[in-house]
């Protein structure tokens, strides 16, 4: 199948739909929690040309990708603590007219109406594709990944050393960038943190929390701290950082328009 992407820049109306994807993909205390820190909304603005579509055979929009360029040779001890660091690192660049060296991933979403489709992978070969048309050296993802949450007692350090009888990652979104090429950096322990009262964690929960604990919680990656003296919950969640041969591929416009096949 083949599928069509197209850039904010050449679609200004997708910023809207960006904001639908997202509420669709994670849970109401990472999408309404700013885990993200407050640079968030300059990726629509400032980096237009790297937040795109992928739209099918049908003209269906099935899937978005949101990515930032930075500074970063990818390696262990040069990619950034958390997602805040990555956007800020990323606004520093532009700010300062600096030729930024790579790519990181922010968000690859599929519509769940068009997932087992095999469409994933396209998202990303459409960052490795933008990388090379604005002459980016690495691409590398904070991953999130999609069983993380059934096992919340799990340390990400461990979870990411699980494997199937083939040698595969047991995670199927690791197992993606796997086959893809990619390999393992390292975890980041905080990629994002959410901090609120204990009154908006019970909002985004559905959950009372009776007394200061740890809580499981659905859709969180490990337990949410609740205070109930300092009024505040608190939620640290890891990501895997893994990086990307740039690989030869269909190449995009420099606008980013191109075609993509699975």
């Amino acid at each position: 199948m083949e599928f069509t992407v197209r850039t904010l820049s050449e679609e200004p109306g997708l910023r809207e739909r960006f904001s639908e994807f997202h509420r669709l993909a994670w849970p109401r205390f990472v999408h309404e929690g700013n885990g993200a820190g407050p640079l968030w909304s300059r990726i629509y603005t400032d980096f237009a040309d790297f937040q795109f579509g992928l739209w099918d055979e049908a003209g269906a929009l099935v899937a978005i990708g949101n990515s930032i360029p930075l500074i970063c040779d990818g390696s262990m001890g040069d990619l950034p603590p958390d997602i805040p660091e990555v956007l800020d690192r990323g606004v520093a660049v532009k700010r300062d007219g600096r030729r930024p060296t790579a790519l990181s991933a922010l968000a690859a979403i599929v519509d769940p109406a068009h997932r087992d489709r095999g469409i994933s992978r396209p998202v990303i070969e459409a960052m490795g594709a933008i990388a090379r048309c604005h002459g980016l050296k690495t691409l590398v993802a904070p991953v999130r990944p999609s069983l993380k949450q059934l096992y919340p007692l799990t340390s990400m350090e461990r979870y990411v050393t699980w494997t199937r009888a083939d040698g595969g990652f047991f995670d199927p979104w690791l197992r993606v960038h796997q086959r893809m090429g990619a390999e393992i950096v390292r975890v980041a322990p905080k990629a994002m943190v959410v901090t609120d009262t204990v009154a908006r964690w019970e909002e985004w929960t559905g959950l009372r929390f009776p007394e200061s604990g740890t809580y499981v919680i659905a859709g969180a990656f490990q337990p949410v701290k609740i205070d109930l003296r300092r009024d505040v919950g608190r939620y640290e969640e890891a990501n895997v950082w893994m990086r990307h041969p740039i690989a030869p591929h269909p190449t995009l416009s420099p606008a980013g328009r191109g075609k993509l096949e699975p």
